[in-house]
């Protein structure tokens, strides 16, 4: 029997554009990793894809999400998760933003407790943007990295920088820079290679992981894909079985009716569950995208207080300390409002109110977007949360039932909502398209998740028809037509983020709107116009 040729030459079969403008990163070594990773996983990863889809036809066929039989076993039996490092016992601020250089010595010297830094949905995934990434992450392991702007003012980091943490792209995106024996590597390999590979035995020498945030898992299987792609990238680089940590988002509906199962999949390393609640609040539409009766109003109106979120949040932090594991609260989007003091006093109640619900209902620690938010809710979680984190708060009394999890919310949508549902997800696309992932719209923070919840609403709403507007006036295609047109000619003509981009922006998300079926994500046809 033949020796493949990569298991003489790992290289073989690997084709990377830009090597040589990224020699420092696309190393020899890294890319045989990388490579390894996708010939020893990929198959299985596209076979769990395929178990998403069928799962989508099912619930477009009138299946509801539910609580495994098979499993019941495991959800009944008193077991606990791997102790938790000392790195990672207190998490109660953490601050999110893509890995651009400036960004990443902001967030790690923002007084937060960690910084997650985001391949994912805060980021646009262009090839420079990615691999530029990975030098800033290295440089930032290793004590190197700064920044001078333009005005000559030189940024360094602190003596106590925030604790790092790697969010990958979700199993689902494609990295189309890189192929190995003709297919395109996964976007979630790539960023994980490439991390681990250039910083892991640093990071686990000084006690830091590597720690790692995985987005978007939908069952037990995926999460324990990811633990076999960890212990295998462990073994390869000569380090200690476990010392890669992970939080895992809860940010699908069908991954709320498997969180006992997640942790049990990766209960050597998994140290706490996330409520992604932006992701979360897609989820739900993009499950429920056949069903009219489950249709949302105006995502204003859809905050942690209704009902299904609710009983979400607080399965989430019963699951979690009944194993020993975190349970992490979800971002808050505001950003400051410089020269309006009333209004910005305002956006700041929210945020203490939101703080305030996580903190008292059990949570060990929360997400904010940006660094003026990190004392804010600093100081509501110092005040109700005077122990590291909540681990000794059982939350017992709550009992979160199939139908719980998948009420319907009550609510309205007005002219108002429909027009900032057009606008945000025609200017995040625009600007995503000019490889910009996060983008401050009307003084919220908007990234990929809560342009989704914009495209996956006004595709409910215009395919579901009629839906009326509160003021009982019909939401039609024509009046989709007319407000796209109107912010198109807007951010065309501004100084926007993605104004050069505007026009293709536009036609991407007409198309998406009108088609027959709801895609899966924006991000997927968007990647294929990315430069």
């Amino acid at each position: 029997m033949a020796v493949p040729k990569s298991a003489i030459d790992p290289l073989s079969g690997v084709r990377v554009e830009d090597r040589k403008a990224h020699a420092d990163v696309l190393t020899p070594g890294a890319l045989a990793f990388v490579a390894g990773l996708h010939r020893r996983f990929d198959t299985r990863r596209l076979a769990l894809l395929a178990e998403r889809s069928a799962r989508q036809q099912r619930y477009d066929a009138g299946e509801l999400p539910d609580f495994r039989p098979d499993t019941a076993a495991l959800r009944q039996s008193d077991w606990a998760v791997a102790p938790i490092p000392a790195a990672l016992q207190d998490r109660r601020v953490e601050i999110t933003g893509p890995v651009e250089r400036k960004m990443i010595i902001n967030a790690l010297n923002s007084g937060a407790k960690v910084f997650m830094a985001d391949f994912e949905d805060s980021s646009a995934p262009t090839w420079h943007n990615q691999i530029d990434g990975q030098r800033n992450l290295r440089d930032a392991v290793n004590g190197s990295i700064e920044f001078t702007n333009d005005a000559g003012k030189r940024y360094t980091v602190g003596p106590h920088p925030a604790v790092l943490v790697v969010r990958p792209r979700g199993w689902h995106l494609p990295e189309r820079h890189m192929e190995v024996d003709g297919d395109i590597v996964s976007g979630s390999l790539l960023d994980f290679g490439l991390y681990a590979f250039h910083n892991a035995r640093t990071l686990h020498e000084r006690d830091r992981g590597p720690y790692f945030y995985l987005p978007k898992l939908q069952s037990m299987e995926e999460a324990a894909l990811w633990d076999e792609v960890m212990s295998h990238a462990e073994t390869e680089l000569g380090l200690p079985d476990g010392c890669m940590k992970a939080t895992v988002l809860i940010e699908t509906l069908p991954a709320v009716f498997q969180m006992d199962e997640i942790l049990h999949a990766l209960r050597n390393r998994v140290v706490g569950l996330n409520c992604g609640r932006w992701d979360y609040i897609f989820s739900y539409l993009k499950t429920f995208r056949a069903h009219r009766e489950r249709l949302l109003p105006e995502r204003g109106q859809v905050g942690m207080t209704v009902p299904f979120l609710k009983a979400y949040s607080e399965l989430l932090i019963r699951t979690c300390h009944r194993r020993g594991a975190f349970a992490m609260g979800g971002m808050a989007a505001q950003i400051p409002i410089k020269g309006d003091e009333a209004a910005n006093e305002a956006a700041l109640a929210k945020v203490r109110a939101d703080k305030l619900r996580e903190v008292t209902a059990g949570h060990d620690g929360t997400w904010v977007a940006h660094p003026a938010l990190v004392a804010v809710a600093q100081a509501v979680f110092d005040e109700h949360m005077p122990t590291p984190n909540q681990l000794h708060v059982r939350r017992d009394d709550v009992i979160a039932s199939r139908d719980a999890l998948i009420a319907p919310a009550i609510g309205t949508v007005t002219r108002e909502g429909f027009d900032n549902n057009v606008e945000v997800c025609l200017r995040y696309t625009a600007a995503w398209l000019d490889g910009q992932g996060c983008v401050p719209i009307h003084h919220l923070m908007e990234d990929a998740a809560t342009a989704e919840i914009a495209r996956a609403q006004l595709w409910q709403w215009l395919h579901h028809g009629p839906i009326e507007f509160s003021d009982h006036a019909s939401i039609s295609f024509a009046l989709f037509d007319h407000a796209l047109e109107k912010h198109r000619h807007r951010l065309r003509d501004s100084s926007a983020p993605g104004a050069s981009r505007a026009d293709e922006a536009a036609t991407l998300l007409s198309a998406l709107t009108r088609a027959d079926e709801l895609r899966d994500f924006l991000t997927l046809p968007a990647y294929e116009r990315l430069s």
